[in-house]
């Protein structure tokens, strides 16, 4: 996108694809960090041997948060944010859906589309976007997501 987003632009933008982000790597390094960040240190994320020997997916995989929380980051990339805007948090989560388990090694992207603009009064919108985390190479997605941010608007102040 090469004009600036306003507001208004994005509201019109409604039911329509944000963008899709690069490709990530989700190595075994990045599932360790998770874990420790998290102390969710269950085997299938985490012991090698005992994945190639009783998972049926026969190698670790990513914790389904850890999935989940690169929609963050990645929805950064994809853009689709009003460039007059001040700040942005996570305000929640209407549906989520683990579909398909994220490999070791498997490379992932998000593709976001905006679901709604709901103007909430004094320079701030709730933004309800669906997020889906692609795999490489797999037909179906590692997770379907509907999330919700809070934006706030820069305005002038008065006198400045």
């Amino acid at each position: 996108m090469s004009e600036l987003i306003t507001f208004e632009s994005l509201k019109a933008m409604e039911g329509h694809e944000l963008g899709v982000s690069d490709w990530v790597v989700i190595d075994q390094e990045r599932i360790n960090q998770f874990a420790e960040c998290t102390e969710d240190r269950q085997w299938i994320h985490l012991d090698v041997e005992r994945a190639k020997k009783e998972s049926p997916f026969r190698t670790t995989i990513a914790h389904g948060y850890l999935t989940l929380s690169l929609i963050a980051g990645l929805a950064l990339q994809v853009g689709g944010l009003p460039h007059n805007l001040q700040a942005a948090f996570n305000y929640g989560l209407d549906k989520v859906r683990f579909i398909t388990a994220v490999k070791v090694g498997a490379r992932v992207r998000l593709r976001s589309t905006l679901v709604s603009l709901e103007d909430k009064g004094n320079g701030q919108y709730l933004m309800k976007s669906s997020n889906t985390i692609e795999i490489e190479g797999e037909e179906k997605p590692a997770l379907i997501a509907e999330t919700l941010a809070m934006l706030f608007e820069r305005r002038a102040r008065a006198g400045a």
